[in-house]
Protein backbone atom coordinates (compact mmCIF):
# COMPACT_ATOMS: atom_id res chain seq x y z
CA UNK A 1 0.00 0.00 0.00
CA UNK A 2 1.13 3.42 -1.34
CA UNK A 3 1.59 5.59 2.08
CA UNK A 4 0.21 9.18 1.44
CA UNK A 5 3.01 12.26 1.39
CA UNK A 6 1.41 14.18 4.35
CA UNK A 7 0.94 17.14 2.49
CA UNK A 8 -1.34 16.05 -0.12
CA UNK A 9 -5.02 15.14 0.79
CA UNK A 10 -7.11 12.74 -1.49
CA UNK A 11 -9.33 14.75 -3.58
CA UNK A 12 -12.27 13.58 -1.34
CA UNK A 13 -11.01 14.79 1.78
CA UNK A 14 -9.57 18.20 0.33
CA UNK A 15 -12.98 19.03 -0.81
CA UNK A 16 -14.35 18.85 2.48
CA UNK A 17 -11.45 20.97 3.71
CA UNK A 18 -12.09 23.73 1.32
CA UNK A 19 -16.06 23.70 1.97
CA UNK A 20 -15.22 23.77 5.84
CA UNK A 21 -12.87 26.49 5.47
CA UNK A 22 -15.26 28.57 3.12
CA UNK A 23 -18.64 27.59 5.76
CA UNK A 24 -16.55 28.07 9.39
CA UNK A 25 -13.53 29.66 9.42
CA UNK A 26 -13.61 33.72 9.66
CA UNK A 27 -10.40 34.51 7.76
CA UNK A 28 -8.90 38.25 8.60
CA UNK A 29 -9.06 40.58 5.46
CA UNK A 30 -10.45 38.01 3.24
CA UNK A 31 -14.34 37.99 2.21
CA UNK A 32 -15.04 34.57 0.79
CA UNK A 33 -17.29 33.98 -2.44
CA UNK A 34 -18.88 30.21 -3.08
CA UNK A 35 -16.38 29.19 -4.97
CA UNK A 36 -13.36 30.25 -3.16
CA UNK A 37 -10.43 27.89 -2.26
CA UNK A 38 -7.93 28.49 0.07
CA UNK A 39 -4.70 27.69 0.10
CA UNK A 40 -4.41 24.98 2.71
CA UNK A 41 -0.53 24.77 3.64
CA UNK A 42 0.23 21.35 5.17
CA UNK A 43 4.30 21.33 5.73
CA UNK A 44 7.27 24.16 5.92
CA UNK A 45 10.74 23.17 5.79
CA UNK A 46 12.83 26.02 5.88
CA UNK A 47 11.70 28.45 3.08
CA UNK A 48 9.28 26.55 1.34
CA UNK A 49 5.94 25.91 1.96
CA UNK A 50 3.96 22.82 0.75
CA UNK A 51 -0.29 22.67 0.24
CA UNK A 52 -2.03 20.07 0.72
CA UNK A 53 -2.34 19.62 -3.06
CA UNK A 54 1.49 19.02 -3.17
CA UNK A 55 2.30 22.08 -4.60
CA UNK A 56 5.69 23.92 -3.30
CA UNK A 57 5.76 28.05 -2.86
CA UNK A 58 8.81 29.71 -1.58
CA UNK A 59 7.76 32.08 1.30
CA UNK A 60 9.02 35.85 0.88
CA UNK A 61 6.81 36.60 3.54
CA UNK A 62 7.88 34.90 6.07
CA UNK A 63 4.32 33.96 7.56
CA UNK A 64 3.85 37.75 8.62
CA UNK A 65 7.54 38.44 9.15
CA UNK A 66 7.57 35.38 11.48
CA UNK A 67 9.87 32.79 10.38
CA UNK A 68 13.18 33.80 11.35
CA UNK A 69 14.66 30.33 11.40
CA UNK A 70 12.80 29.02 8.89
CA UNK A 71 9.60 26.68 9.00
CA UNK A 72 9.97 23.19 10.22
CA UNK A 73 12.56 23.06 12.73
CA UNK A 74 12.12 20.19 14.99
CA UNK A 75 14.79 21.89 17.70
CA UNK A 76 11.59 24.05 18.74
CA UNK A 77 9.29 21.45 18.82
CA UNK A 78 11.64 19.34 20.83
CA UNK A 79 11.82 22.66 23.44
CA UNK A 80 8.03 23.00 23.55
CA UNK A 81 8.01 19.01 23.99
CA UNK A 82 10.21 19.29 26.88
CA UNK A 83 8.54 21.53 28.81
CA UNK A 84 5.30 20.53 28.47
CA UNK A 85 6.53 17.55 29.91
CA UNK A 86 8.00 19.40 33.27
CA UNK A 87 5.04 22.20 33.51
CA UNK A 88 3.16 22.84 30.33
CA UNK A 89 1.43 26.22 32.54
CA UNK A 90 0.44 28.21 35.20
CA UNK A 91 -0.39 30.97 35.66
CA UNK A 92 2.63 34.21 36.45
CA UNK A 93 0.11 36.02 38.18
CA UNK A 94 1.16 37.66 42.28
CA UNK A 95 3.99 36.19 43.27
CA UNK A 96 4.10 33.19 40.90
CA UNK A 97 6.91 32.72 38.20
CA UNK A 98 8.17 30.21 35.80
CA UNK A 99 11.81 29.38 34.99
CA UNK A 100 11.48 29.92 31.06
CA UNK A 101 10.25 33.35 31.79
CA UNK A 102 12.86 34.20 34.46
CA UNK A 103 15.86 33.20 31.85
CA UNK A 104 13.71 34.65 28.96
CA UNK A 105 13.59 38.18 30.61
CA UNK A 106 17.06 38.05 31.42
CA UNK A 107 18.03 37.21 28.22
CA UNK A 108 16.03 40.13 26.59
CA UNK A 109 17.37 42.27 28.68
CA UNK A 110 20.91 41.57 27.88
CA UNK A 111 19.88 41.73 23.85
CA UNK A 112 18.69 45.04 24.11
CA UNK A 113 19.52 48.99 24.71
CA UNK A 114 21.62 49.45 27.87
CA UNK A 115 18.99 51.29 29.64
CA UNK A 116 16.62 48.87 29.23
CA UNK A 117 15.53 47.14 32.56
CA UNK A 118 12.15 44.79 32.53
CA UNK A 119 10.15 42.77 30.58
CA UNK A 120 6.26 42.26 30.79
CA UNK A 121 4.99 39.00 28.28
CA UNK A 122 1.63 39.15 26.36
CA UNK A 123 0.47 37.17 23.88
CA UNK A 124 1.62 38.61 20.35
CA UNK A 125 2.21 42.50 19.02
CA UNK A 126 -1.21 43.91 19.48
CA UNK A 127 -1.29 43.36 23.33
CA UNK A 128 2.29 44.52 23.50
CA UNK A 129 1.15 47.62 22.16
CA UNK A 130 -1.87 47.67 24.18
CA UNK A 131 0.50 47.17 27.43
CA UNK A 132 3.46 50.02 26.45
CA UNK A 133 0.61 52.65 26.36
CA UNK A 134 -0.60 51.65 29.45
CA UNK A 135 3.00 51.75 31.15
CA UNK A 136 3.73 55.29 29.60
CA UNK A 137 0.67 57.16 31.16
CA UNK A 138 0.98 54.94 34.11
CA UNK A 139 4.79 56.55 34.73
CA UNK A 140 3.49 59.90 33.94
CA UNK A 141 0.96 59.12 36.12
CA UNK A 142 3.18 57.57 38.90
CA UNK A 143 5.36 60.65 38.62
CA UNK A 144 2.48 63.20 39.40
CA UNK A 145 1.80 64.14 35.92
CA UNK A 146 -1.88 62.38 35.14
CA UNK A 147 -2.48 64.95 32.60
CA UNK A 148 0.13 63.64 30.25
CA UNK A 149 -2.32 60.81 28.37
CA UNK A 150 -2.14 61.35 24.21
CA UNK A 151 0.10 59.33 22.45
CA UNK A 152 1.50 60.41 19.14
CA UNK A 153 1.16 57.69 16.13
CA UNK A 154 1.85 58.94 12.15
CA UNK A 155 -0.20 57.89 9.14
CA UNK A 156 -0.39 54.90 7.58
CA UNK A 157 1.34 53.46 11.18
CA UNK A 158 0.31 49.71 11.88
CA UNK A 159 0.21 48.53 15.58
CA UNK A 160 -2.20 45.94 15.81
CA UNK A 161 -6.50 45.36 16.26
CA UNK A 162 -7.07 46.02 19.77
CA UNK A 163 -9.47 48.46 20.35
CA UNK A 164 -6.52 50.91 21.88
CA UNK A 165 -3.62 49.81 19.30
CA UNK A 166 -6.11 49.93 16.79
CA UNK A 167 -6.71 53.63 17.10
CA UNK A 168 -2.81 54.21 17.07
CA UNK A 169 -2.51 52.67 13.57
CA UNK A 170 -2.98 54.65 11.45
CA UNK A 171 -4.20 53.08 8.34
CA UNK A 172 -8.20 54.20 7.70
CA UNK A 173 -9.42 50.83 6.38
CA UNK A 174 -8.70 49.32 10.26
CA UNK A 175 -11.01 52.32 11.46
CA UNK A 176 -14.35 51.71 9.50
CA UNK A 177 -17.48 50.06 11.46
CA UNK A 178 -15.76 49.06 14.22
CA UNK A 179 -16.00 52.21 16.48
CA UNK A 180 -16.25 54.20 18.50
CA UNK A 181 -12.06 53.60 18.80
CA UNK A 182 -11.19 55.26 21.98
CA UNK A 183 -9.48 59.18 22.07
CA UNK A 184 -6.03 60.38 22.82
CA UNK A 185 -4.45 59.60 19.86
CA UNK A 186 -2.92 62.52 17.62
CA UNK A 187 -1.50 60.62 14.10
CA UNK A 188 1.71 62.60 12.15
CA UNK A 189 3.55 62.34 9.07
CA UNK A 190 4.94 58.94 7.47
CA UNK A 191 8.12 59.66 7.31
CA UNK A 192 8.30 58.50 3.42
CA UNK A 193 11.29 59.83 1.44
CA UNK A 194 9.98 58.89 -1.85
CA UNK A 195 6.47 60.60 -0.79
CA UNK A 196 7.56 64.06 1.32
CA UNK A 197 9.81 66.50 0.55
CA UNK A 198 12.60 67.48 2.73
CA UNK A 199 11.46 64.61 4.61
CA UNK A 200 13.24 64.87 8.01
CA UNK A 201 12.94 68.81 8.10
CA UNK A 202 9.16 68.39 7.48
CA UNK A 203 8.64 65.37 10.28
CA UNK A 204 10.17 67.70 12.33
CA UNK A 205 8.87 70.90 12.41
CA UNK A 206 5.49 69.17 12.17
CA UNK A 207 6.40 67.27 15.65
CA UNK A 208 7.13 70.74 17.05
CA UNK A 209 3.99 72.59 16.06
CA UNK A 210 1.56 69.84 17.01
CA UNK A 211 3.64 69.94 20.59
CA UNK A 212 2.93 73.64 21.13
CA UNK A 213 -0.71 72.77 19.99
CA UNK A 214 -1.87 70.20 22.37
CA UNK A 215 0.93 71.49 25.37
CA UNK A 216 3.95 68.60 25.47
CA UNK A 217 2.76 68.45 29.32
CA UNK A 218 -0.44 66.56 28.19
CA UNK A 219 2.02 64.03 25.61
CA UNK A 220 2.20 60.47 27.45
CA UNK A 221 4.05 59.31 24.62
CA UNK A 222 5.18 59.05 20.71
CA UNK A 223 4.67 55.18 18.96
CA UNK A 224 6.58 54.45 15.65
CA UNK A 225 8.19 51.05 13.70
CA UNK A 226 11.42 51.81 12.83
CA UNK A 227 10.51 50.67 9.58
CA UNK A 228 6.48 50.80 8.51
CA UNK A 229 5.98 47.51 7.60
CA UNK A 230 2.40 47.08 6.76
CA UNK A 231 2.44 51.06 5.58
CA UNK A 232 4.67 50.44 2.69
CA UNK A 233 8.13 49.33 4.21
CA UNK A 234 9.10 53.03 4.18
CA UNK A 235 12.81 53.11 5.64
CA UNK A 236 12.96 56.60 7.40
CA UNK A 237 16.06 58.84 6.60
CA UNK A 238 18.92 57.91 9.13
CA UNK A 239 18.55 61.43 10.82
CA UNK A 240 15.04 60.92 11.27
CA UNK A 241 14.92 59.23 14.54
CA UNK A 242 17.62 60.50 16.09
CA UNK A 243 16.00 64.00 15.75
CA UNK A 244 12.89 62.83 16.56
CA UNK A 245 13.92 61.16 19.74
CA UNK A 246 15.33 64.80 20.78
CA UNK A 247 12.88 66.51 20.33
CA UNK A 248 10.39 64.22 22.54
CA UNK A 249 13.79 63.98 25.17
CA UNK A 250 13.33 67.98 25.27
CA UNK A 251 9.62 67.43 26.33
CA UNK A 252 9.90 64.65 28.38
CA UNK A 253 7.61 62.23 26.33
CA UNK A 254 8.58 58.48 26.10
CA UNK A 255 9.80 56.76 23.01
CA UNK A 256 8.06 53.76 22.33
CA UNK A 257 9.88 51.42 19.21
CA UNK A 258 6.82 48.97 17.82
CA UNK A 259 9.25 46.24 17.12
CA UNK A 260 6.70 43.63 16.70
CA UNK A 261 8.30 43.12 13.38
CA UNK A 262 11.74 44.76 13.44
CA UNK A 263 13.32 42.68 16.54
CA UNK A 264 15.35 39.75 16.70
CA UNK A 265 17.52 40.20 13.48
CA UNK A 266 15.25 41.04 10.74
CA UNK A 267 17.06 44.54 10.18
CA UNK A 268 20.72 42.71 10.72
CA UNK A 269 20.50 43.74 14.77
CA UNK A 270 18.95 42.32 17.25
CA UNK A 271 16.78 45.24 17.90
CA UNK A 272 16.06 48.26 15.23
CA UNK A 273 16.95 50.95 18.12
CA UNK A 274 20.79 50.14 17.52
CA UNK A 275 20.46 50.42 14.02
CA UNK A 276 18.52 54.11 13.97
CA UNK A 277 20.82 55.06 16.82
CA UNK A 278 18.06 55.98 19.75
CA UNK A 279 17.20 54.49 22.69
CA UNK A 280 13.87 54.03 23.33
CA UNK A 281 11.98 54.23 26.86
CA UNK A 282 9.75 50.72 25.73
CA UNK A 283 10.08 48.45 23.21
CA UNK A 284 7.34 46.35 21.89
CA UNK A 285 7.72 42.67 20.46
CA UNK A 286 6.53 39.55 18.98
CA UNK A 287 6.45 37.65 15.80
CA UNK A 288 10.28 36.61 15.51
CA UNK A 289 10.72 36.03 19.39
CA UNK A 290 9.72 32.49 18.79
CA UNK A 291 9.68 32.66 14.72
CA UNK A 292 5.77 32.17 14.98
CA UNK A 293 6.04 29.22 16.30
CA UNK A 294 4.16 29.64 19.66
CA UNK A 295 1.80 33.31 20.41
CA UNK A 296 4.18 35.19 22.14
CA UNK A 297 5.31 38.72 23.02
CA UNK A 298 7.63 40.83 25.11
CA UNK A 299 7.41 44.48 26.20
CA UNK A 300 10.81 45.66 26.94
CA UNK A 301 11.07 48.44 29.16
CA UNK A 302 13.51 50.98 30.46
CA UNK A 303 14.50 50.92 34.53
CA UNK A 304 12.76 54.11 35.02
CA UNK A 305 9.50 52.64 33.51
CA UNK A 306 10.07 49.73 35.19
CA UNK A 307 10.69 50.87 38.28
CA UNK A 308 7.70 52.89 38.09
CA UNK A 309 5.81 49.99 37.28
CA UNK A 310 6.53 48.38 40.50
CA UNK A 311 5.26 50.65 42.66
CA UNK A 312 2.37 49.72 44.95
CA UNK A 313 -0.06 48.20 44.05
CA UNK A 314 2.08 47.53 41.25
CA UNK A 315 0.64 46.80 37.30
CA UNK A 316 -2.69 46.05 37.59
CA UNK A 317 -2.98 44.55 34.19
CA UNK A 318 -2.28 40.89 33.04
CA UNK A 319 -3.25 38.41 30.37
CA UNK A 320 -3.77 34.49 31.21
CA UNK A 321 -0.91 33.07 29.26
CA UNK A 322 1.95 35.93 30.51
CA UNK A 323 4.81 34.35 30.81
CA UNK A 324 3.40 30.91 29.53
CA UNK A 325 6.15 28.66 30.05
CA UNK A 326 6.51 26.46 26.92
CA UNK A 327 6.12 29.76 24.77
CA UNK A 328 9.06 31.16 26.62
CA UNK A 329 11.09 27.52 26.54
CA UNK A 330 10.61 27.81 22.60
CA UNK A 331 11.44 31.56 22.27
CA UNK A 332 14.60 30.81 24.24
CA UNK A 333 15.80 28.13 22.01
CA UNK A 334 14.95 30.02 18.84
CA UNK A 335 16.49 32.72 19.92
CA UNK A 336 19.97 30.75 20.49
CA UNK A 337 19.55 29.53 16.88
CA UNK A 338 19.16 33.01 15.77
CA UNK A 339 22.61 33.74 17.71
CA UNK A 340 24.39 30.22 16.71
CA UNK A 341 23.52 30.13 12.79
CA UNK A 342 24.59 33.73 12.54
CA UNK A 343 21.46 35.03 10.90
CA UNK A 344 21.59 38.55 12.00
CA UNK A 345 24.49 38.94 9.62
CA UNK A 346 23.18 37.01 6.98
CA UNK A 347 19.79 39.09 6.69
CA UNK A 348 22.26 42.13 6.24
CA UNK A 349 24.27 40.45 4.24
CA UNK A 350 21.85 38.24 1.92
CA UNK A 351 19.11 41.50 2.55
CA UNK A 352 21.65 43.84 0.49
CA UNK A 353 21.59 41.45 -2.31
CA UNK A 354 17.97 40.97 -2.80
CA UNK A 355 17.94 45.13 -3.14
CA UNK A 356 20.09 45.39 -5.19
CA UNK A 357 18.16 42.50 -7.21
CA UNK A 358 15.20 45.02 -6.63
CA UNK A 359 17.17 47.99 -7.52
CA UNK A 360 17.91 46.57 -11.31
CA UNK A 361 13.84 46.75 -11.60
CA UNK A 362 14.16 50.07 -11.79
CA UNK A 363 14.42 49.91 -15.59
CA UNK A 364 10.33 48.62 -15.77
CA UNK A 365 8.06 52.14 -16.15
CA UNK A 366 5.49 50.82 -13.39
CA UNK A 367 8.54 50.84 -10.76
CA UNK A 368 8.56 53.68 -8.45
CA UNK A 369 10.51 53.19 -5.75
CA UNK A 370 12.94 49.93 -4.26
CA UNK A 371 14.19 50.41 -0.60
CA UNK A 372 14.51 47.86 1.91
CA UNK A 373 16.63 47.31 5.30
CA UNK A 374 17.81 44.10 5.92
CA UNK A 375 15.21 41.51 4.92
CA UNK A 376 12.65 43.87 5.50
CA UNK A 377 11.83 45.05 1.45
CA UNK A 378 9.51 47.14 -0.19
CA UNK A 379 8.90 47.90 -4.17
CA UNK A 380 6.20 50.51 -4.61
CA UNK A 381 4.52 50.62 -8.34
CA UNK A 382 3.14 53.72 -9.91
CA UNK A 383 1.41 54.65 -12.68
CA UNK A 384 3.33 57.32 -14.09
CA UNK A 385 6.93 58.17 -12.71
CA UNK A 386 6.70 61.79 -13.48
CA UNK A 387 3.53 62.27 -11.22
CA UNK A 388 4.18 58.95 -9.04
CA UNK A 389 0.49 58.32 -9.25
CA UNK A 390 0.24 54.92 -6.92
CA UNK A 391 -0.80 51.85 -8.94
CA UNK A 392 -3.06 50.52 -6.93
CA UNK A 393 -5.06 48.04 -9.50
CA UNK A 394 -1.42 46.57 -10.59
CA UNK A 395 -0.77 45.55 -7.08
CA UNK A 396 -3.98 44.30 -6.07
CA UNK A 397 -3.58 42.22 -9.54
CA UNK A 398 -0.38 40.81 -8.63
CA UNK A 399 -1.17 40.52 -5.21
CA UNK A 400 -4.23 38.19 -6.40
CA UNK A 401 -2.22 36.37 -9.10
CA UNK A 402 1.44 36.29 -7.90
CA UNK A 403 1.44 32.98 -5.29
CA UNK A 404 -0.32 30.79 -8.01
CA UNK A 405 1.36 31.78 -11.15
CA UNK A 406 5.10 31.94 -9.46
CA UNK A 407 4.82 30.06 -6.52
CA UNK A 408 6.19 32.57 -4.70
CA UNK A 409 3.86 33.75 -1.53
CA UNK A 410 4.29 38.06 -1.42
CA UNK A 411 2.22 40.63 0.07
CA UNK A 412 1.12 43.44 -1.62
CA UNK A 413 -0.48 46.97 -0.03
CA UNK A 414 -1.73 49.78 -1.71
CA UNK A 415 0.35 50.43 -4.35
CA UNK A 416 3.16 48.44 -2.53
CA UNK A 417 4.75 45.06 -2.87
CA UNK A 418 6.39 43.85 0.23
CA UNK A 419 9.03 41.27 0.88
CA UNK A 420 9.96 39.55 4.74
CA UNK A 421 11.51 36.74 4.44
CA UNK A 422 13.20 34.06 6.65
CA UNK A 423 15.94 34.86 7.98
CA UNK A 424 17.96 31.88 6.37
CA UNK A 425 17.30 33.06 3.18
CA UNK A 426 19.67 32.73 0.32
CA UNK A 427 20.98 34.53 -2.75
CA UNK A 428 19.40 31.39 -4.63
CA UNK A 429 16.05 32.61 -2.78
CA UNK A 430 16.49 35.96 -3.84
CA UNK A 431 16.95 35.33 -7.48
CA UNK A 432 14.26 33.45 -7.45
CA UNK A 433 12.17 35.93 -6.12
CA UNK A 434 13.16 38.61 -8.00
CA UNK A 435 13.09 37.30 -11.23
CA UNK A 436 9.14 36.11 -10.72
CA UNK A 437 8.89 39.73 -9.91
CA UNK A 438 10.43 41.01 -13.03
CA UNK A 439 8.42 38.04 -15.39
CA UNK A 440 5.02 39.48 -13.40
CA UNK A 441 5.98 43.12 -14.03
CA UNK A 442 6.04 42.36 -17.31
CA UNK A 443 3.37 40.04 -18.10
CA UNK A 444 0.63 42.84 -16.24
CA UNK A 445 2.74 45.90 -16.04
CA UNK A 446 2.89 48.61 -18.72
CA UNK A 447 5.16 48.20 -21.63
Amino acid sequence: MAVEHPSVLADERAEDLYRWDREHVIHPQFSPTDDSRARIMAHGSGARLTDTEGRVYLDATGGLWCAQIGHGRAELAEAAREQMEQLEFFASFWDFSNQPAIRLARRLIELAPDNMGGVYFTVGGSEANEIAFMLARMFHARNGQPERTLVLSRQSAYHGITYAARAATGLDAFHTEVGPLPGGFRHLTMPHPYRVENCTDHCVAELEAVLEEVGPENVAAMIGEPIMGVGGMVVPPDDYWPRMEAVLRRHGILLIYDEVVTAYGRTGTWFAAERFGVTPDIISTAKGITSGYLPLGAVIASREVRDAALQPPGFVSGFTYTGHPACCAVALRNLEIVEQEGLLENAAEVGRYLLERFEELRDLPSVGDVRGCGLMLGIELVEDRETKAPAIELAALLGERFTDEMGVVIRNVDQNLIFSPPLIFTREDCDEVAGAVRTMLERYGPS
